[in-house]
C-alpha cells in the first residue's frame, strides 16, 4: 500500500527563465482519500498540479502506483489522470454533452467513434455532477459555477484513477460546494486519489482527509486536516489566528428532500 496513489518527490518548477516556483516539493496523494492543497496566494498550489501534468517544465520524480509517470504513454496518462482547471479556455459553441464526451477520447482509437459504453458513461457523469438538465445547453452560455461542474463531469467521464482539481469550488454556491465534495468523497471511496486546491480552510477541514500546506513553493507540513488546520500552522503560513466557534456550518439535505421556497 505504500506505493499506492500519486507520489511526487523533490519537484522543482519554474516559468520560463524566472526563479523556481516550487522548491523540492514532496507529495503523497493516496488512493481512497481526498487531499487538499492549501496555502496563501503565490505558494505554488496551481503550479504543482500543472507540473505533475507536464504543463509546466519541472525536475523531480513523479510516480503513479509505483511506476514512473514519465514512462507512461500520453494516451495512458489521459486515461489515468484527469484535470479540472480553474476555468475553461473553450470558446467553441459546444453543447454540454459534447464537452463531457471529450473525456472519452482517450478510450477510442484515432478514428474511433462514440460507442454505447461511451454514451452510458457520459450520462452517468452528467447525472453525478447534477448537470444532466444542461446537456443540450451551450457550454459557453453557462455560469462559471455551472461550467466547473461540467468540467468535473468531463473528468469523471475519463474514468481516471487520479483527479487533480484547481479551485473546484471557487464559483460555487454553498449547496453546490457540498454536492461537489460529496462527489469527490464517493470517488475516493471507489479507490481514486483526489487532489484539490482549496482556499477555504473551514471547507478543507470539513471535507478533506489529508492536507498539504504549501508556503512559498515548499511544503510546510502534511498530514490530516484536523491536525494541521489549527492555530500553529495557520498562524505561521497565513499570518492569521483561527477563532473557534466563529462562522456557520452546513450539511446537505437528505436525498429527495427539497429546500423550502
Amino acid at each position: 500500500m505504500g506505493e499506492s496513489g500519486l507520489h511526487v518527490t523533490g519537484l522543482r518548477a519554474r516559468y520560463g527563465r524566472g526563479e523556481d516556483v516550487l522548491h523540492g516539493v514532496d507529495l503523497h496523494a493516496p488512493r481512497g482519500a481526498c487531499t487538499a492543497l492549501l496555502g496563501p496566494n503565490g505558494s505554488g498550489k496551481s503550479t504543482l498540479l500543472k507540473a505533475i501534468l507536464g504543463l509546466v517544465p519541472s525536475l523531480g520524480e513523479i510516480r503513479l502506483d509505483g511506476a514512473e509517470f514519465a514512462s507512461v504513454s500520453p494516451s495512458e496518462r489521459a486515461r489515468r489522470v484527469a484535470y479540472v482547471p480553474q476555468r475553461s479556455l473553450l470558446t467553441a459553441q459546444l453543447p454540454v454533452r459534447s464537452v463531457v464526451d471529450l473525456g472519452r477520447f482517450a478510450h477510442r482509437g484515432a478514428l474511433g467513434g462514440a460507442g454505447a459504453e461511451d454514451g452510458s458513461v457520459v450520462d452517468a457523469a452528467l447525472e453525478e455532477c447534477r448537470v444532466a438538465h444542461l446537456a443540450e445547453r451551450a457550454f459557453t452560455a453557462l455560469s462559471g459555477g455551472e461550467q466547473q461542474r461540467v468540467l468535473l463531469a468531463r473528468a469523471l467521464a475519463t474514468g481516471a484513477e487520479v483527479l487533480l482539481l484547481d479551485e473546484p469550488t471557487s464559483s460555487q454556491d454553498v449547496r453546490h460546494v457540498l454536492e461537489l465534495h460529496a462527489v469527490l468523497q464517493r470517488l475516493a471511496e471507489r479507490g481514486c486519489a483526489v487532489v484539490a486546491v482549496l482556499h477555504d480552510l473551514s471547507e478543507a477541514r470539513a471535507h478533506a482527509d489529508r492536507v498539504v500546506l504549501l508556503e512559498r513553493g515548499r511544503v510546510h507540513a502534511a498530514g490530516s486536516a484536523r491536525s494541521l488546520i489549527v492555530e500553529g500552522p495557520v498562524r505561521t503560513v497565513y499570518g492569521v489566528e483561527p477563532v473557534e466557534g466563529e462562522g456557520l456550518g452546513y450539511r446537505r439535505l437528505a436525498d429527495g428532500q427539497e429546500p423550502a421556497r
